[in-house]
């Protein structure tokens, strides 16, 4: 078992209903596991069916067994399935050395598509999460997938990208062994694309 960049690894991965971010999580989560690491996994839904937020909290650790909260501003790194996801949650869990990878691809609440609210413009969504993180990943997940032919590969693509950033203490081949527990064989070619997408983004 390597050494965890830090002790706990406490991640957060945010985005909305729809997206595969609890699936994401728990892929993440059971690669770990199956390396030895403890792992504690809590989940938070807002409203999913209508494009809510959700977020999961990944703990890891090589000790013990940790509560499934991340403490206010501790976190080692969010992962966001959607730009403005990240930033909202930057506050709760952010601090000045975070690591943020986040897809480029808006999805605009119920209240912007209604006229309610305003969405920021990419660049000043962008140049406002680089400010509140130690190193952002900007990556254009949603539309690779889209040349995978699946929208849903986003998530996966992340995966490979969080793989490729040097935080965690396992790698790609890892999380696709995770993957294989969890979809059949004809799944998991679309699955290795999108893993290896998402390293090449960061790499």
């Amino acid at each position: 078992m390597k050494e965890l960049a830090r002790e706990p690894l406490d991640l957060v991965i945010t985005g909305v209903g729809g997206q595969g971010n609890v699936l994401a999580s728990q892929v993440l989560g059971r690669a770990l596991l199956d390396q030895g690491y403890q792992v504690t996994v809590g989940e938070t839904y807002g409203l999913s069916q209508r494009g809510g937020a959700v977020m999961s909290q990944v703990r890891v650790t090589r000790r013990g067994v940790l509560g499934p909260l991340i403490a206010e501003n501790q976190a080692t790194a969010i992962i966001s399935l959607e730009p403005m996801e990240a930033l909202r949650v930057l506050p709760t869990y952010g601090h000045p050395e975070v690591v943020v990878l986040t897809n480029d691809r808006p999805l605009q609440p119920l209240g912007v598509i209604a006229g309610q609210a305003e969405y920021p413009q990419p660049p000043k969504l962008r140049a406002a999460i680089e400010e509140l993180c130690g190193r952002l990943y900007w990556l254009p997940a949603t539309e690779e997938a889209m040349k995978l032919g699946a929208p849903i590969l986003a998530n996966v693509i992340m995966l490979g990208a969080l793989a490729a950033s040097g935080l965690l203490p396992i790698g790609a081949p890892e999380i696709e062994a995770a993957l294989a527990e969890m979809f059949p064989d004809e799944k998991m070619a679309a699955n290795r694309q999108a893993l290896a997408v998402g390293q090449e983004l960061v790499a």
